[in-house]
């Protein structure tokens, strides 16, 4: 990909985006950010099977 993805080690961005359970795990959920930094969607149900081809479905969705 030629943009960044977070790794959230520490999971403060976890629980900023009220995405981190009880557990202490961050719920499977994939956050599309545009440039100007608003959330354009959200991906609460993430396939592991499926998820590569999801987000290219969903960004060039979004680019269109």
């Amino acid at each position: 990909m030629t943009y960044p993805i977070l790794s959230d080690a520490s999971k403060e961005v976890a629980r900023a985006y009220g995405v981190l359970a009880p557990s202490g795990y961050a719920s499977r959920w994939t956050f599309y950010i545009g440039a100007d930094g608003r959330i354009l969607d959200i991906d609460k149900k993430v396939s592991a099977a499926s998820h590569g081809r999801d987000i290219v479905a969903k960004l060039t969705q979004l680019t269109s």
